[in-house]
């Protein structure tokens, strides 16, 4: 899975951090931001820190697109 997060769209709610914090953080601004070494992580937190988003700035897609 790849995960991308649109930083023009993020409000910091911080909601990705909460459900799956081993690959989300949050940067010093208080913006969503990936862990390092997480950019391609799988598994169905990461799906389910998407769906919290409340702005949807989260996409995870497969890996092979």
């Amino acid at each position: 899975m790849h995960i991308d997060i649109d930083k023009d769209r993020c409000i910091g709610a911080g909601q990705c951090a909460l459900t799956a914090p081993q690959v989300f953080t949050q940067d010093d601004d208080g913006f969503s931001a990936l862990l390092p070494g997480h950019e391609e992580d799988d598994g169905p937190l990461v799906r389910e820190a998407a769906r919290a988003c409340p702005v949807g700035a989260i996409t995870v897609t497969p890996a092979d697109r």
